[in-house]
């Protein structure tokens, strides 16, 4: 059985991946996705929450990932990499309920199912740059707050 948070990161991560990959609102593609996998209203309100927070600091999550993996272009990254990197850049520098290494951990376990065989090494290498830059990126960023995802 998936536990709660990464039950609700999953339902996250495919539907940013649809958001990615088509014109749909998010309140759409999290409702097909809610309706594929359901949770409890609490994974409900954290999967909105993570979907929100990555939309309104989407800009400048990408310009980190670019300073992160420079040598590769945010666009050539793969879709599932990008959106696994981007929810847990998210946690790491904006949800302060979740601990760096937990966001780590978890976000190395969505790419193990979903990315390719690389994917879980390369997002453990950026998000590990993160880390060691934490201080160092977060003192600049200003992140948009996002909707109380706590109602």
């Amino acid at each position: 059985m998936i536990k709660g948070r990464r039950h609700a990161r999953m339902v996250a991560l495919q539907a940013l991946y649809e958001l990615d990959m088509t014109r749909h609102t998010p309140e759409y593609a999290l409702g097909c996705r809610l309706k594929e996998h359901p949770l409890p209203r609490a994974g409900v309100a954290f999967a909105f929450y993570l979907v929100e927070g990555v939309l309104d600091n989407k800009q400048r999550i990408d310009q980190l990932i670019g300073e992160l993996a420079p040598e590769w272009l945010v666009e050539q990254i793969a879709v599932i990499d990008r959106n696994i990197l981007r929810i847990a850049i998210f946690e790491i520098l904006y949800a302060p309920d979740t601990p760096p290494k937990v966001a780590i951990n978890e976000a190395v376990e969505l790419a193990k199912l979903f990315g390719s065989d690389s994917s879980p090494r390369f997002v453990n290498g950026v998000l590990g740059t993160l880390v060691n830059r934490h201080l160092e990126l977060v003192a600049p960023v200003h992140l948009v707050r996002s909707r109380n995802w706590q109602n």
